[in-house]
């Protein structure tokens, strides 16, 4: 007798924003394969569509607008979640015909409405789904968030309001599930949440057993653990706390990548008191120096604001000195954007439109030039490469363990053929240019 199972209904997504909200949607997808739903990589085939989004500033909130509305006209069975999911009034105002609406990180509202709106029929065929887990990323790197929400309580900032206070991942369930993702192939662990250095807070940094062995819930005793794996580890969203020195020689000694995210977003007193952030960058300068006499090989890269209201001149010229004297790898810039709900916004002084604008132009030129003098000075030299992709030309795009995918620079490789994505290699650099690498694998 042959048996006809039931096709299961298929679940389309479409993840906006950050890395965190990268990883919630894996979870979600995750749990949803689990449940025995399909997946549909379009409008058409999709029985119902998520839209994660994310609500930051008020472009990225129009972002996401502009994506439930295309996600409406295209298939008309559409479940919101995410950042935005806070103002779920506003959403219901403008597409009342949205099945159901849910904040961040809030899975099982979301798998809950999954299920009400596109029902499982019963009998359904269950696929077991790879112990890591769906990835929306190559297989060859992962995101491991190791905590949500923030502590701080920035004034251009409405994380916090959207996510809530820090809530810590315990060290054996972040490094079970790390181990899982290496062994289904992960070359690369990406340590993401909203204040990284910050981990373990909230649980007095309490113990657990893994392996045989107490592990802290603290970022030193988890990178250290994390290094064991056999991956590159790299840390984002780094708050420089004194106790990031001590990771520093692990990064010495080969155990973590070396390489710190750290949001610094200025470096004027005046500008990180009226942003409300710690305001000590001359230590901090003291700190990259001896970071770098320890790891002569680490990058740090940072992102900054200008035209924050308030922001003299002068206030823009004390930062591009200490970017002269800081010399970090990679720098990103934003001009100051009101967020809904931010603090800043009240501020007195805001920067004219077109002196942020000159404003930005100034400070990609100094760190494009920083970050070209940088590259030069690798020609010669032979570094380790993690192979992204690779053309049927014998050419290759790759990373060094500098740059974090999507974010900074790649090595571009010629006579590459036998390299596959995920195979780490030597590579002899032979050229550069402001942000990027050219070179050969040794």
């Amino acid at each position: 007798m042959v048996t006809v199972l039931p096709t299961p209904p298929k679940v389309g997504m479409v993840s906006l924003g950050c890395p965190k909200a990268l990883v919630d949607s894996e979870r979600i997808l995750t749990k949803l394969r689990a449940d025995g739903y399909g997946l549909s990589p379009d409008y058409a085939g999709a029985d119902v569509v998520l839209v994660n989004t994310c609500g930051f500033l008020d472009s990225a909130k129009e972002e996401s607008l502009e994506a439930i509305g295309e996600a409406l006209a295209e298939n008309g069975r559409v479940i919101v979640t995410g950042c935005l999911g806070q103002e779920a009034e506003m959403i219901r105002a403008r597409f009342p015909k949205v099945l159901a609406i849910s904040g961040a990180h809030q899975y099982e509202a979301v798998v809950g409405a999954v299920h009400e709106a596109a029902p499982m029929p019963v009998n359904a065929f269950l696929n077991l789904v790879p112990e890591s887990g769906l990835k929306l990323t190559p297989r060859h790197y992962s995101y491991l968030k190791i905590s949500e929400g923030c502590n701080h309580r920035c004034s251009f900032c409405i994380i916090p309001s959207i996510r809530g206070d820090l809530v810590s991942r315990r060290p054996d369930a972040v490094l079970r599930e790390a181990e899982k993702l290496v062994a289904a192939g992960t070359r690369e662990l990406l340590v993401i949440s909203q204040d990284t250095s910050a981990y373990g807070v909230d649980i007095k940094h309490e113990p657990r057993q893994w392996r045989g062995r107490g592990v802290r819930a603290h970022m030193t005793d988890l990178a250290r653990e994390l290094g064991s794996l056999g991956a590159w580890v790299r840390l984002h969203y780094v708050y420089p706390y004194p106790h990031v020195d001590h990771v520093i020689p692990l990064m010495a000694q080969g155990l973590v990548t070396p390489y710190l995210d750290i949001p610094f977003q200025h470096a004027a007193p005046s500008v990180l008191r009226a942003m409300k952030r710690p305001a000590n960058e001359a230590k901090v300068l003291e700190r990259i120096h001896r970071w770098r006499s320890i790891c002569p090989d680490i990058a740090i890269r940072s992102t900054f604001v200008v035209g924050f209201p308030g922001e003299t001149e002068a206030d823009f010229q004390y930062l591009i000195d200490w970017l002269e004297e800081a010399q970090l790898d990679r720098v990103g810039a934003f001009r100051f954007e009101p967020v809904q709900g931010a603090a800043a916004n009240a501020l007195p002084d805001p920067v004219p439109e077109a002196v942020k604008e000159d404003r930005y132009a100034r400070l990609m030129e100094l760190t494009a030039r920083i970050s070209a003098e940088k590259l030069a000075a690798k020609i010669g030299r032979t570094l380790d490469v993690i192979i992204d992709e690779v053309d049927d030309d014998g050419g290759a795009t790759g990373r060094s363990q500098a740059d974090a995918p999507e974010i900074d620079g790649n090595v571009f490789l010629r006579d590459a053929g036998g390299l596959v994505q995920g195979d780490i290699v030597p590579v002899l650099v032979e050229d550069a240019d402001d942000h990027d690498l050219f070179g050969v694998p040794a």
